[in-house]
């Protein structure tokens, strides 16, 4: 056999060499919790149970409310004073379970035993299983395993032929199908037969057709197309027997015969049939053309992809009116499967999912005898996708043609490859195959060869005969493939057609009857032989056919002669030829020369002129086709095989000059075709792999071409990069190197496959499983090639005979087992040595690497000597006898080091290829020589350590010089370099390889100080270090165990852990504690990678580091990489072995420590206070308020940084004025699991022994970490997770975070972009947003971050999961810092000397209590509690008071949790904090007091409250007082029952507030009575008054606000002056009189007032000489809100001399300056339209189901311009959603209500306007508008009516009444409505009314007169009113009713007198007005004043003997005064009610 044919097959059938490392997915870059492995861990975790969860629905919890409502109205269902009714609730309810043992006096150290235990009980183990990981790309040390090299193949089509019927069926018909592309003009497969005929018509040809074989009647074909587009058509074609008569004639019957005729045409048809079985007997064997058709693919594909049922039917005819293409569609299919876009870019060309389609053609077209070219072909095809095509004018043929289009199936059964070898054996040969059919891609396509193929194409195409004497007219060419020239040298090679024998020895062209210029369109497929010798050729044998059958005429008469020969000078000769045609038989020996030759005394037709063009194609993986690669290969094998000359082209090269043609041949590689060196990759890489390791002998001497190898490998290479852009990986790899380096190469010499004495090959040790290799397709279809050709396989019979045999033999004589079953080809079926157990470890590596790959796994073995190694011992060394001395890794190392220039360039390009390569050949050489249990020191030579040493310095010489320029070369070759370095430590001594790492970080040190911009460097620093840690040994290599005794190391593979290089000595006993947390020098030596990762976080982080802010997350991300896969190494899952690991991190508590000032602040977020730390709230612009930082604005802006403080504790000031950067929300949580992963894991004793170094400051420092962690890993609660759901807003942030960090960072635009184009970027959250989607592809089955294209919403139960692990989480962290606390607490009693850290402990706890946390957490949380109040009750009761009323508030709102266990653990915490605080001093004052409190402040804030549970809590405290044996004599249990009472007295008050959170009014109504409550105790008086403030705020209410400040202040003012007598403080609350007349009820003067100096009274911060100010600059504030600035005025009034006193200019000016804006204000607004102040109602309600507001009477104050159908909508609209539409009623009148008339059933509301109300003697004080809208007590509204009822009648009989109401308080006042207390009435009689009507208009004139400015628009109206005739009941009518004549009662002669008097003035000021008018009118209004003047003198006239007829009695002498004022108050009607 050739050799060349023998290498390429043995490259393609010998095993893979596989190097598994056995803990490899054990380093980072397959961190579980990258995974969705993470999913697995997270099973089984327990519910935590969350109060926030389990809250009601808004929904129902609403209802319940309402029913309330409806229930209980009465504010006074239960009277304050009725405690017995209360009580007797409290007594009757339940108290929660006890907690046993709660008052026995057990010792602390105890009880901490006791808490400990039961907290590190079922605790889950590791942490970052329920921390999601944070969003990254691929992680960069993460390297794919490269796809196995396997067959290429497009994207795949099923296509069936079902059947075919035409509308006569008289003979057979014969199809064949394929594609073409238009486009391209290229036929893109090879054609598929198939025969549809019915048994019958086969029938017809049974003489010439041999027995079929079953691999030609397939009906269904699988196409591939790797180029899908738009331009792909199945062109389906069909040919019959041969007949006379030209293809028209023969087409006629089937165009005009109907099926449905048949009876009709009986006879014709009969007729048709005998002649069809005539020609069919006579020309069975030949051919005709006869029809075709085309079919649009993409039609189908993406008309079946849009359609709705099942499948799709598609007709396609040509004789309807839509012409060619009537596509109808009878039906579809469901579930619409995307159509993903392919590689070929075309729009939406894809053929891997649309719906199955079945089409039916029922048209073909004739096929024209002189158009069967391929170029008519692409004509008509691009001619159909035209409307208006040319071919629709056509008769069509009518038949049906049924086909199924669908995409292939995985694995199809009972498939045939192109080769015809069954691609998975199948049991049944008797099942009509599926035949694979060859795809002739559209273009390039790159894929290394990993079958044997060797196929020849035969495409003859046209014959012109027109020259040629003699009859030659039906012309069929006869083809043949000869092995010599004898005739019957014919080899049996040609592939059949349909229903027909497998091979034939030759194949006939269809005839064009009489055409002597025929153009075929036959393709004629030949299987090529293994090796070919120069006698092989083609023979083409012309014949004429007659068609007639005449006497003595023969059937075919040979009428020319042609050939190919197949081998030119040794390559296979393929391509376009246009031969001469000899008419005689050619001579002998004419194989060997070309037909162009002239032989002598030959004829030829036409001169010797081509007349035949044929085209010949080669689809080969033996031949490359390209004359470089055909030349390397032939003088590589002529060296191998020793045989000289060798003949290459027409070259002989003699073994002199072998050597430079060698080198030249080598380096004219770069000139070969990049497709055939793609295909050829493997073979070539290892042809010059072999040259570098074996130097070939020529002529007697060594030839060193290791140089010339390696700059060909470098070049060949460096052109696969280049060229193939998007086969890369995310580092640049080339997919098909990487795969090379992977599999296929294998030191030479150690091929499993090299024959080798005994049965069994290599063996099957443990070490080398060896499993069958496949050819993995995408539609996994495997070859299997488990053939070795060691004897011992019964396949195989002994010695093969011809190379085709042999061939045959290697690949299998069992056909092709494609399958994917792994599992099958496990150890058991590799068919040598038997492996007795493969540890699981290895087993796993064969199901995980493909079939036959031999998988190197490193097991634990590896340090044992390894019993039964290789049971061919002997073998083995002959063949390490038979290598040079060269090792291929050293040769490459050294080539490497000295090679330079453009070569060391392209070498450095690609780094990655020959780092890999020099790995696996060392792996390999130690391997094969037994040394992997060497000692690793000597494992390799000295020259080799120098060789690499030098090289690696050299290339990180280049990454620090080079960064700037080349920075996409930079970024790989430091990835390389580190991928190196990482997998030198799996092999080499460790020591030596951190020397190596050593050197690199020194070089970059060098460099990095004199760079003014640090942060591409060393974010490339970064890289490198991640990846190397990313060993699977890391946690060893660090030596762990080495501070003390060390345990048996997880892995012992690293054997030079006790190598004297690397094992520092050092002890334990000699280091201070602090090293171990510190990046001392003894720590940096003894764990190296640690240290140097530390170093790194603590470089990066420090806020002085200039411009490496944009590398935090990488940095964080690295050591949160580490950690994570720490927690999830199964080999560490011990927890002694973990709180090792965690030693290697504790430098890392000290160094998050120090960034507590640039965390993000978690608490900032919280409804609680912000953070501990003194943020001045100026200077802080807290990251979440703002969109962007005032930092990020800044460096936009150009300009330096502001300074933000953000001091680092709050106990420390500042320690620098440096400013700080925030970290991300993102980075600083990944920091904090960091620590807490640490804090969890490290053994308690250290941490302890440290924590007692700290300094106080320290410790805070750390204190402030836990309290930040405490808000950053709050649980969130479902509720938020449903609500993120449909928000993905993680995005924004994000996106923001990049912003900030492009800009503040020093990522250069230009390298984001290029790192973005390799999608190295950090990728946003939202999937890949840069970065090209190819890096996702090798891990769809394991992406962490889904694409954002799939569905945001997330199911239920994803939620319901990821609410699950959150609360886990939230737990989890929680119980870490509570045992941090633990241990902090326990420090500081053994030290005794920090006190001062108790509190911040205690500041912890507290804000984890104020969190939402799991019912677990708060057990253990309340026990940590209770235990250090008991260890230190003075710490609570005396130093951290504030701290104390916190505890309170928090125990209290756990009291009334849903959940019984958090219950009764708060209720057991508050009896022990009541009693500790009475054992101190006999009372619990302090206690009670904030435990009341805080209620009432609970209460008014908390919304979902619930008073049943807190009542139950109320009644467990009651409990343990009374079980209380120990101090049942004392007071404490009575003083425990009275609290108790009280606080459920103020919880059934602040209960009904719950019902009437809806009703504004009434809620505020209770606030003020609840406060009026604790009119005893000032500090809650305050705190009520406080929340009602803020309750008006809320609604605007700013008048109400303030005046609630004022009374605040007040309040405080009284208890200040009882205190300390200063003078110049208010004097309590008389000096706040001006400001309300309300104020003086908040005096001190009741009998119970408490002194203030008792302990807890008055002790809140308000009551300071700084609280009262506080309280009145708000009052004043909210005045000036209200626009009622002369109160800012009588505020300031207050003010102004407590600051005078304390000398305080700065205040002082600021309130001068408030109150010169305030007056300004004033003198604006003076007309008082600008301010409005307020409009009044009154409010009457009627009716018990108003309960206790029944019959009251309310002003109420609304906003300025409220009309009264707005209030009484809104009153109606509240009232009857609460009683029922239909059974409130308002009262649209304001009479008198009569109870007596009302339904008992309904709710009567009563709403009339009223206006203030002043006495004459008021209005003298009362000038401005602002002094007649404050301190209101008096309101009127008047109600007219006539004695008969009505409420209008004539001017006579007009009565009104009006009422005068006076209130309780006057308005503006602590609340908005208040009570009416007093109620006048006064009637005034008609004339009373009509004076009134007379005063109010002579009013309105005289103000519109001397209005100023003048308004005549207004003037006018009011004159019209007045002197306009037309004004019925105007003036004049009053006067003529009451005027006309005296009256007889001289009761009224006053009033008579009164209203003359009131029209004298009215006509004066008539004239005045219409003098004004004349002045202001213009001269188009004269003729309207005129008329104005005319009707004024007529109303004078008319009034004139009215006005001057006076009473006579009045004007007698006078009497005494008295008699008329006392008939005169008797005449007005008085009526007075109280």
């Amino acid at each position: 056999m050739d050799p060349h044919v023998r290498d390429c097959i043995r490259s393609y059938t010998e095993d893979w060499a596989v190097v598994v490392r056995k803990y490899h997915k054990l380093g980072t870059g397959f961190n579980p919790n990258t995974l969705d492995k993470q999913k697995e861990r997270q099973k089984g975790l327990p519910r935590q149970v969350f109060e926030s969860d389990e809250a009601p629905d808004g929904s129902s919890y609403q209802d319940e409310q309402d029913d309330l409502k409806r229930r209980s109205m009465s504010i006074d269902d239960t009277p304050r004073g009725s405690w017995a009714c209360s009580i007797f609730d409290l007594k009757n309810s339940l108290p929660d379970a006890l907690l046993p043992n709660l008052l026995d006096r057990t010792p602390n150290e105890e009880i901490d035993h006791q808490n400990d235990d039961q907290r590190k009980s079922n605790r889950h183990k590791e942490l970052f299983a329920l921390h999601p990981s944070p969003d990254e790309e691929e992680p960069i040390e993460r390297l794919s395993v490269p796809d196995v090299p396997k067959e290429h193949f497009g994207q795949r089509l099923l296509v069936k032929c079902l059947s075919l019927k035409f509308e006569i069926e008289i003979e057979p018909i014969f199809a064949s199908l394929a594609l073409y592309d238009v486009k391209e003009k290229k036929k893109i497969s090879e054609n598929f037969y198939f025969d549809l005929n019915s048994e019958q018509m086969k029938g017809l040809l049974r003489p010439h057709v041999p027995p079929a074989a079953i691999t030609t009647l397939a009906r269904s074909a699988i196409f591939s197309i790797t180029y899908p587009s738009q331009d792909v058509f199945l062109v389906i074609k069909l040919e019959k027997v041969l007949q006379q008569g030209d293809i028209g004639e023969c087409a006629e019957p089937y165009m005009i015969f109907k099926e449905a005729d048949a009876t009709k045409n009986k006879e014709k048809l009969e007729k048709l049939k005998s002649q069809a079985d005539q020609f069919c007997q006579r020309l069975g064997k030949y051919r005709m053309p006869f029809a075709w058709t085309a079919i649009h693919l993409m039609n189908i594909v993406s008309s079946a992809g849009s359609l709705e049922r099942d499948s799709t039917e598609v007709e396609i005819s040509t004789g309807e009116r839509k012409g060619s293409w009537s596509e109808r569609r009878n039906s579809s299919l469901v579930g619409r499967r995307s159509l993903e876009r392919t590689t070929s870019g075309d729009d939406a060309c894809n053929l891997t999912s649309f719906r199955p389609a079945t089409l039916t053609v029922a048209n073909f077209f004739k096929q024209e005898g002189d158009r069967l070219s391929d170029e008519d072909l692409y004509k008509f095809l691009a001619d159909m996708r035209r409307p208006s095509s040319v071919l629709r004018r056509l008769r069509p043929i009518t038949a049906q043609l049924k086909i199924d289009i669908s995409p292939a199936p995985e694995n199809p059964h009972y498939c045939l490859t192109p080769e015809l070898l069954q691609v998975k054996l199948y049991p049944d040969s008797r099942v009509r195959p599926t035949r694979e059919i060859l795809e002739f891609p559209a273009r390039d396509v790159y894929v290394p060869n990993t079958t044997y193929r060797n196929l020849l194409y035969i495409y003859p195409q046209s014959l012109n005969f027109a020259n040629r004497q003699g009859s030659a007219r039906n012309i069929t060419v006869k083809v043949q493939f000869m092995y010599g020239e004898d005739p019957s040298n014919a080899m049996p090679v040609i592939f059949g057609k349909s229903s027909c024998s497998e091979f034939s020895k030759e194949a006939y062209t269809a005839v064009v009857y009489h055409n002597r210029s025929p153009d075929f369109h036959e393709e004629i497929k030949v299987k090529l032989p293994a090796t070919l010798t120069d006698h092989h050729h083609l023979l083409f044998t012309f014949y004429h056919v007659s068609c007639q059958q005449k006497q003595n005429t023969p059937l075919e008469t040979p009428v020319g002669y042609t050939w190919i020969p197949m081998l030119q000078n040794g390559r296979l000769k393929t391509g376009q030829f246009c031969l001469p045609v000899s008419l005689e038989k050619p001579p002998q020996a004419y194989s060997v020369l070309s037909p162009e030759v002239p032989l002598p005394g030959m004829k030829w037709v036409d001169n010797h002129k081509g007349v035949f063009n044929v085209e010949v194609v080669a689809v080969s993986s033996i031949h490359t086709q390209d004359p470089y690669l055909d030349k390397f290969f032939a003088l590589v094998n002529a060296l191998d095989e020793h045989m000289f000359p060798v003949r290459i082209g027409d070259m002989r090269i003699m073994e002199n000059n072998l050597e430079s043609e060698l080198k030249s041949s080598i380096s004219a590689l770069n000139s070969s075709q990049l497709e055939p060196v793609v295909r050829f990759l493997h073979l070539l890489l290892d042809k010059l792999i072999l040259l570098v390791v074996r130097p070939p002998v020529i002529a007697g001497q060594i030839v060193n071409l290791g140089q010339a190898s390696f700059e060909a490998m470098a070049s060949i290479i460096n052109r696969l990069h280049k060229n193939l852009e998007g086969n890369h990986d995310q580092h640049g790899r080339n997919n098909l190197l990487a795969s090379y380096i992977y599999y296929v190469f294998r030191l030479p010499n150690t091929y499993p496959n090299s024959p080798s004495p005994g049965p069994g090959g290599l063996g099957g040790s443990v070490h080398y499983a060896t499993m069958a290799r496949s050819a993995v397709r995408p539609a996994s279809l495997n070859l299997n090639r488990s053939r070795s050709l060691s004897n011992s396989n019964p396949d195989i019979s002994g010695t093969p005979t011809s190379p085709d045999d042999e061939v045959r033999s290697i690949i299998g004589s069992k056909g092709l087992d494609r399958s994917n079953s792994w599992v099958n080809t496990g150890p058991k079926a590799a068919p040598w040595g038997s492996n007795p157990s493969p540890s699981a470890e290895s087993t796993q590596a064969m199901d995980r690497s493909c079939n036959r790959m031999s998988s190197h796994t490193e097991t634990s073995s590896f340090l044992q000597t390894l019993t039964g190694r290789l049971p061919t011992k002997k073998g083995k060394e002959d063949e390490l006898e038979k290598l040079s001395l060269l090792l291929f890794h050293e040769e490459l190392a050294l080539q490497w080091v000295v090679c330079s220039g453009s070569v060391r360039e392209s070498a450095l390009q690609q780094a990655w290829f020959f780092f890999e390569l020099m790995v696996k050949s060392m792996v390999h050489h130690l391997y094969f020589n037994d040394k992997l249990d060497a000692p690793r020191k000597s494992r390799f030579p000295e020259r080799f350590m120098d060789d690499i040493a030098a090289l690696v310095s050299t290339i990180a010489g280049d990454v620090v010089s080079r960064f700037q320029k080349d920075t996409e070369m930079v970024e790989r070759l430091n990835t390389s370099l580190a991928f190196f370095l990482n997998d030198l430590l799996s092999v080499m001594d460790r020591g030596f390889v951190f020397s190596l790492i050593k050197s690199c970080y020194k070089q970059v040190s060098a460099k990095l100080y004199s760079l003014p911009n640090p942060s591409v460097l060393v974010s490339l620093r970064l890289d490198f270090l991640r990846i190397i840690c990313s060993h699977e040994h890391y946690v060893t290599l660090n030596l762990p165990c080495s501070l003390l005794t060390p345990p048996a190391s997880p892995s012992p593979s690293v054997s030079s852990a006790t190598s004297q290089s690397s094992g520092f000595s050092t002890s334990v006993q000699d280091q201070k504690i602090a090293n171990m947390f510190e990046l001392s020098l003894p720590f940096r030596q003894q764990h190296y990678l640690a240290g140097l990762v530390l170093t790194e976080l603590a470089l990066i982080l420090d806020p002085d580091a200039e411009g490496l802010f944009g590398l935090h997350k990488k940095v964080i991300n690295m050591v949160h990489n580490l950690l994570s896969t720490h927690d999830s190494d199964p080999r560490y899952s011990d927890p002694q072995i973990k709180a090792r690991v965690a030693m290697l991190y504790l430098p890392l508590i000290g160094i998050i420590m120090e960034t507590v000032p640039q965390l993000y602040d978690f608490t900032e977020s919280h409804n609680q206070r912000g953070r501990p730390i003194c943020i001045a709230p100026d200077d802080y612009d807290s990251e979440s308020g703002s969109m962007i930082s005032q930092t990020v604005a800044m460096a936009i802006a150009g300009t330096s940084v502001p300074q933000l403080t953000r001091p680092g504790s709050f106990l420390l000031t500042s320690t620098s004025g440096r400013q700080h950067t925030t970290f991300s929300a993102e980075s600083s949580r990944s920091l904090l699991i960091c620590l807490l992963w640490v804090l969890k894991n490290a053994d308690e004793t250290v941490l302890q022994k440290w924590f007692t170094d700290l300094s106080v400051l320290q410790l805070n420092r750390l204190l402030d970490l836990l309290y930040l962690c405490v808000s950053c890993f709050e649980y969130k609660g479902k509720k938020v997770f449903e609500r993120m759901n449909s928000l993905t807003f993680k995005k924004s942030k994000d996106m923001r975070a990049k912003l900030e960090e492009a800009i503040l960072g020093s990522i250069g635009a230009r390298q984001e972009m290029v790192r973005r184009s390799r999608g190295q970027l950090e990728r946003s959250p939202s999937g890949s947003a840069f970065g090209s989607q190819e890096n996702l592809r090798w891990r769809k089955d394991m992406t962490h971050w889904r694409q954002n294209s799939e569905k945001l919403d997330k199911s239920r139960a994803e939620i319901e999961h990821e609410a699950l692990i959150d609360g886990n989480l939230a737990t989890e962290a929680n119980l870490i810092i509570l045992d941090t606390l633990e241990i902090i607490v326990q420090t500081v009693s053994v030290t005794e000397s920090k006190e001062s850290i108790l509190g911040g402990v205690l500041k912890v706890l507290l804000q984890s209590m104020a969190c939402n946390q799991s019912a677990v957490y708060l057990q253990h949380c309340f026990a940590t509690q209770r235990a250090l109040v008991s260890k230190f009750p003075e710490l609570l009761f005396e130093e951290e008071t504030e701290q104390c009323a916190d505890l309170c508030l928090r125990l209290l709102r756990h009291c009334s949790s849903s959940i019984s266990t958090i219950r009764s653990h708060a209720s057991a915490s508050l009896y022990l904090l009541m009693r500790q605080n009475f054992e101190i001093g006999n009372n619990f004052a302090r206690v009670k007091m904030q435990v009341t409190m805080s209620l009432s402040s609970l209460v008014g804030t908390s919304q979902n409250f619930n008073e049943e549970f807190l009542r139950r809590s109320l009644k467990t405290i009651l409990t343990y007082a009374e079980e209380d044996l120990e101090l049942r004599e004392t007071t404490f249990p009575d003083q425990v029952q009275d609290l108790v009472f009280n606080l459920h007295m103020i919880l059934s008050d602040t209960v009904k507030m719950k019902e009437h959170q809806e009703d504004p009014e009434m809620l505020i109504d209770l606030m003020y009575r609840i406060a009026k409550g604790y009119q005893t105790s000032p500090d809650l008086r305050l705190t009520w008054l406080q929340n009602m403030a803020g309750k008006h705020s809320e609604r605007s209410n700013h008048a109400e606000a303030a005046q609630c400040l004022v009374h605040s202040a007040a309040l405080v003012a009284e208890y200040l002056s009882m205190l300390e007598d200063r003078k110049y403080l208010p004097v309590g609350c008389v000096t706040f009189q001006n400001i309300s007349s309300n104020v003086l009820e908040e005096s001190a003067v009741s009998d119970d007032v408490v002194s203030p100096d008792e302990e807890g009274i008055c002790s809140g911060k308000y009551f300071t000489e700084s609280g009262l100010v506080g309280l009145l600059e708000q009052a004043a504030a909210s005045f000036s809100m209200a626009g009622m600035y002369e109160a800012v005025n009588e505020v300031y009034k207050v003010l102004i001399p407590i600051h005078e006193a304390n000398r305080d200019a700065k205040k002082l000016s600021t309130i001068h300056g408030k109150l010169q804006e305030a007056f300004s204000k004033i003198v604006h607004q003076s007309t008082g339209w600008e301010r409005m102040f307020g409009t009044y109602f009154r409010v009457g309600f009627y009716g018990t189901k108003f309960g206790d507001l029944d019959e009251q009477e309310f002003v109420y104050k609304e906003p300025a311009i409220t009309k009264l159908a707005e209030i009484s909508h809104r009153l109606e609209g509240f009232y009857g959603e609460r009683f029922g539409e239909d059974v409130l009623e308002v009262i649209k009148d304001s009479n008198p209500v009569d109870k007596c008339k009302l339904d008992p059933n309904k709710a009567y509301i009563q709403i009339t306007y009223v206006e203030p109300f002043f006495d004459t003697y008021e209005m003298k004080d009362r000038i401005t508008y602002f002094d007649k809208n404050y301190n209101l007590r008096r309101f009127m509204y008047c109600t007219p009516f006539t004695l008969d009822g009505r409420a209008h009648g004539e001017l006579h009989e007009q009565f009104k009444r009006k009422t005068i109401l006076t209130t309780s308080h006057a308005f503006p006042y602590i609340k908005t409505r208040v009570n009416v207390t007093h109620k006048e009435e006064i009637i005034l009689t008609p004339i009373e009314v009509a004076i009134e009507d007379m005063q109010k208009k002579t009013q309105e004139l005289a103000f519109a007169t001397h209005q100023d400015p003048a308004d005549p628009k207004m003037l006018q109206m009011v004159l019209q009113g007045s002197v306009g005739t037309t004004v019925n009941q105007g003036p004049l009518e009053v006067a003529q009713v009451f005027l006309s004549e005296i009256p007889g009662d001289p009761k009224l002669f006053r009033h008579h007198n009164k209203l003359r008097l009131c029209f004298k003035d009215f006509t004066k000021r008539c004239e005045d007005a219409l003098r004004k008018n004349k002045s202001l009118i213009g001269p188009d209004q004269k003729e309207y004043q005129r008329e104005l003047e005319r009707n004024y003198h007529r109303l004078k006239e008319a009034l004139q003997p009215l006005i001057n007829r006076k009473i006579p009695q009045l004007y007698k002498a006078v009497l005494p005064v008295t008699c008329h004022r006392d008939s005169f108050s008797r005449m007005s009607l008085r009526k007075m009610e109280l």
